[in-house]
């Protein structure tokens, strides 16, 4: 296994810090991978908003989901899906170009979290530490309001970054599900009722595993969650612009 492919196995959620700075240099090259990723057309349908304001990730550790080691991660990036930049290129160019559409902001998305997944590849072969916030979404127009978003663009990652003490880096990584239930061969295929419930009985670490009882806890503590719920009309709220 080739170190890059060891640095992706090992890698995992970081959610308590060392007190220690990451440097500019170091900052700058995690920012620069960024950079080198994949791109639709090589038009970088993103853009990136460094949180260096501590009152804003004051903030932001409350605004999504209140989650405090967002407030005492060293670095936040926010990857912004962004159709905005191209929008106004070609205005400025004198053309009408068409409203940004929904095939648009998907592709802007997939940018954008490529972006961000080089970040974190590049900060974990560094001995950093990373996790994503998916809340980001949330609270749409406090989120608009704070980070003074335009129309066609969303806020589609938050990314924290640190040092790792040494029990985050001692934890166990969870197990993810198994190749055979993940990959489909030419199409896709529904999984049976059997076949689901084995995918998640081979990925538990209990031996006590029961499928109901951990189906309705997690259902409750995330799906059907308030927070889970908020993140839906929130998007509702950015997408709305993408489909008039």
């Amino acid at each position: 296994m080739n170190k890059t492919i060891e640095e992706l196995h090992k890698r995992k959620s970081v959610r308590a810090f060392e007190e220690k700075e990451i440097s500019k240099d170091i900052k700058e090259l995690i920012l620069q991978s960024a950079f080198q990723a994949p791109t639709a057309g090589n038009q970088m349908l993103y853009s990136i908003i460094d949180v260096t304001d501590q009152k804003l990730k004051d903030r932001l550790s409350i605004t999504c989901d209140n989650q405090p080691f967002i407030a005492k991660a060293p670095m936040v990036l926010i990857f912004i899906a962004d159709c905005r930049k191209w929008f106004d290129a070609y205005t400025f160019a004198g053309l009408q170009p068409r409203n940004p559409g929904a095939g648009d902001i998907l592709l802007a998305m997939q940018d954008a979290v490529i972006a961000a997944q080089n970040t974190v590849v590049a900060a974990q072969s560094l001995g950093i530490g990373s996790c994503y916030i998916g809340d980001i979404l949330e609270n749409a127009e406090e989120h608009i309001s704070l980070l003074e978003l335009d129309d066609y663009v969303i806020p589609i990652s938050m990314v924290v970054y640190g040092y790792p003490t040494k029990q985050q880096i001692d934890r166990e990584k969870p197990k993810r599900f198994e190749k055979e239930y993940m990959v489909h061969e030419n199409s896709y295929r529904r999984l049976t009722e059997e076949e689901t419930r084995k995918m998640f009985e081979k990925q538990s670490t209990k031996e006590d595993f029961n499928y109901d009882d951990f189906m309705e806890k997690f259902c409750n503590r995330k799906y059907m969650s308030e927070f889970s719920k908020e993140m839906t009309r929130s998007a509702e709220i950015y997408l709305k612009k993408f489909m008039l």
